[in-house]
């Protein structure tokens, strides 16, 4: 069950989804195994092994659709997730970009209890996004040194000092409507990447995020992955 839960942290052990989690880590199953979380594939080029690295910390900047796009394919394969003091991010939202929310805790106002109920997530699941407005650059380097020690991805909506990646999502042009009426059904958006280490050679790919049937795909002909340029 999707859980939507409230602070104080000592109530996230009632978390279904945390529980199931813990439990899933004690069996060793293969996706909790797994070193590197995966993604959609029009993302995994942005990263530096092809996925989420166990441990790392990623700040995504300019909406959470870029976010929501990094839960899918871990969530589909079997991992858990939380997004913490985010209240305007829904399931209905998460379940378009292919989020599976049978297996997505949301607290979304988690006040000043944030870092202590995100701390307690990160022993939980596998994926943590946080919006980290609040936070003290102190507060922030300690959840991403929890987050290495317990082997979690920590994703931020927005800039995180020491992160080991940064996508940046640039450009949105929306298309759809035709002859002034009509849904929206596509977004074309730059996504830049750049961080430290294996990611510190900055690259860039254009994609529909989503693309007309929902997904995430490439909205250049191969290759659509490239160096970027200042």
């Amino acid at each position: 069950m999707t859980a939507v839960v409230e602070p104080p942290a000592a109530r996230l052990a009632a978390l279904p989804g945390v529980s199931t989690a813990s439990r899933m880590a004690s069996r060793g199953s293969r996706a909790e195994r797994a070193r590197v979380l995966p993604v959609v594939p029009a993302l995994a080029g942005l990263l530096p092994e092809t996925g989420l690295r166990r441990g790392s910390t990623v700040a995504v900047h300019g909406g959470t659709s870029v976010l929501l796009a990094l839960l899918a394919a871990a969530t589909t394969a079997g991992s858990w997730a939380a997004v913490v003091g985010m209240p305007s991010l829904g399931l209905a939202a998460a379940a378009e970009y292919g989020v599976d929310v049978t297996r997505l805790a949301l607290v979304p106002h988690p006040g000043v209890e944030l870092p202590a109920v995100a701390g307690a997530l990160l022993d939980g699941v596998d994926l943590v996004a946080l919006q980290p407005e609040t936070l003290k650059p102190a507060v922030a380097r300690r959840l991403s040194a929890r987050a290495r020690h317990r082997g979690a991805v920590l994703l931020s909506a927005g800039a995180w000092p020491g992160a080991d990646v940064e996508l940046a999502c640039r450009r949105a042009a929306w298309s759809g409507p035709s002859d002034g009426y009509g849904h929206l059904r596509s977004r074309q958006v730059e996504i830049r990447a750049h961080g430290r280490g294996a990611a510190a050679r900055p690259v860039r790919a254009t994609l529909h995020l989503p693309a007309a049937d929902g997904t995430v795909t490439p909205a250049l002909p191969s290759p659509s992955l490239r160096e970027a340029t200042a």
